[in-house]
């Protein structure tokens, strides 16, 4: 394998991310994550006429790939930070991953998840040794909730994106994909705030600037896609879709330098797109994964992406899927293999 060079990957105000973080977080979690499969399909080979690497972090511990920023944030925690405790706002994977990370580090965690969060993913956050506040009708009402929670009573804010440790943890998925498989050409991975692909485009550009980096949003969240393709940095008023780990407002302040620098290209995919990567991998490959870990995927079936190349890595970043939402995506993808065309597959 190449040896990884050590240039910081810039931020804003002299902050930066360096590759060496990235490899410092992968020793932080090394004991605890899982080094989840990357996964070809025959299937999905032959279809595609190229091959497809799916690096499957629905079997990460919890259930995403959540868990490797927050551990690494929370692990790297020292005094004051570790005695106050942790607090953070989520309705989703984030929510289990700092609940988990803190009680495997032993310490105390609040999470505000807004009013209507549904009760599975509520007792799954309870269930991972968090106390579990209901605050408001939005995520945004959940947020503002636990900041000021956070000024009250000093507990570190784990932000779900925006944050460099954060950062570092989620590149360690870069660096163990180009471990299993050191031809890639082409990485696709779904984006919300940017922490993902952020952390993962340093790692992957500082290995081979020749890999394409690739980020996919849903078409009903497109705020890094908006300012990627320069229309404007506006917070999105509302944000909608089947995605929802990727329904973010705006991009993040420490994420899109980074995604600006080192990713190649944004596109977006609509929901119908995102439903026929939710059906197909149930079908082809008995497994189950929610909408924004379907985005990558979505984005190769609809042409938004290229498949060129012979090596492509997607990132199927979680598997914390509605099973009683599954009728809906049915029908989105029925209905949207009658309008689209799905590109050679």
């Amino acid at each position: 394998m190449k040896r990884l060079k050590t240039q910081e990957c810039d931020g804003n105000n002299g902050d930066f991310l360096q590759t060496k973080d990235i490899v410092a977080a992968f020793e932080n979690l090394l004991p605890v994550v899982h080094r989840t499969p990357l996964n070809e399909s025959a299937t999905f080979n032959e279809m595609a006429g190229t091959r497809l690497y799916f690096k499957m972090e629905n079997l990460q511990r919890t259930g995403s790939f959540k868990i490797r920023g927050a551990l690494n944030k929370i692990t790297n925690l020292a005094g004051d930070a570790r005695k106050n405790g942790v607090i953070a706002a989520s309705a989703g994977n984030h929510a289990q991953g700092v609940a988990f990370s803190a009680t495997k580090q032993g310490l105390k965690a609040k999470i505000y998840m807004p009013e209507k969060t549904p009760l599975a993913k509520v007792l799954a956050t309870k269930a991972y040794g968090a106390e579990v506040v209901l605050a408001g009708e939005s995520f945004q009402e959940a947020y503002e909730a636990a900041v000021l929670d956070q000024q009250i009573t000093g507990a570190t804010f784990i932000h779900p994106f925006d944050d460099y440790e954060v950062m570092a943890g989620q590149g360690t998925i870069a660096l163990e994909m180009i471990q299993q498989c050191a031809d890639l050409d082409t990485v696709v991975i779904p984006v919300g705030g940017g922490g993902l692909i952020a952390g993962m485009a340093c790692l992957l550009k500082n290995y081979d600037p020749k890999i394409r980096v690739i980020g996919v949003q849903s078409e009903g969240a497109p705020a890094v896609y908006n300012r990627f393709k320069g229309m404007g940095n506006s917070r999105l008023e509302h944000v909608s879709g089947i995605a929802d780990g990727i329904l973010v407002k705006e991009t993040g302040q420490l994420t899109f330098p980074l995604i600006s620098k080192y990713v190649d290209d944004v596109v977006t995919v609509s929901d119908e797109d995102i439903a026929i990567a939710i059906i197909y991998m149930l079908e082809r490959e008995k497994m189950f994964v929610e909408g924004a870990g379907a985005a990558a995927f979505a984005a190769v079936l609809s042409g938004k992406v290229g498949v060129s190349g012979k090596h492509i890595g997607i990132v199927v970043s979680g598997g914390n899927a509605d099973l009683d939402k599954i009728s809906h995506f049915k029908r989105l993808a029925a209905a949207g293999k009658k309008k689209h065309k799905v590109v050679s597959l």
